[in-house]
């Protein structure tokens, strides 16, 4: 008998319209640079790493989001130039004010007491929160030739998020399964 679990994470995502540039900034990456992988989600700020739990817990997963919501204060989000990791990833650098990180740490405290889920970072590399706009199948070439580029392209955008977003991957792409207002 298999255990069927099924996969989430939790993030804050932009609204429009930055939401359908950061969108349109992936779709160049897919046509300029065969990277398409960023396609897979919308754009988004992680919370938490994509971790999976049994469909019986879910029920629970979001009455203590919708309750961590509501417990949280609003606060302003900046992005404000391109970032990358290695020769992999490129992204939008986001602000990391106070609010961001407490929330990160509370969403992180929660899953690993309610849910014994303890990869709230990547590889224990701490929170460092972006919007990623290309990455696994960026090639080396590619990534090069992209960086030329984007490392020299403005953008700056300011927004207040209004809700916390939990996905649930479909088998193939990421969707919005339950957004939870942030008071």
């Amino acid at each position: 008998m298999t255990k069927e679990r099924s996969l989430y994470f939790i993030a804050i995502i932009p609204p429009e319209p930055i939401f359908e540039e950061v969108w349109a900034m992936k779709k160049d990456f897919e046509k300029s640079y065969k990277s398409k992988a960023a396609l897979n989600s919308p754009p988004h700020v992680t919370l938490h790493m994509p971790f999976k739990i049994s469909p019986k817990k879910e029920e629970n997963l979001v009455h203590l989001l919708n309750n961590a919501a509501a417990k949280a204060t609003t606060f302003e989000l900046t992005l404000d130039g391109f970032g990358h990791f290695e020769e992999k990833v490129v992204y939008l650098k986001v602000s990391k004010p106070e609010p961001l990180t407490l929330m990160y740490k509370s969403i992180a405290r929660l899953m690993k007491k309610e849910f014994q889920v303890f990869n709230s970072d990547y590889k224990n590399r701490g929170y460092s929160p972006h919007i990623t706009v290309a990455f696994r199948n960026l090639n080396k070439a590619n990534f090069k030739s992209a960086w030329s580029t984007y490392c020299m392209k403005k953008y700056k955008r300011t927004f207040i998020p209004t809700h916390l977003t939990l996905l649930k991957h479909n088998g193939k792409i990421w969707d919005v399964f339950k957004q939870f207002p942030l008071k």
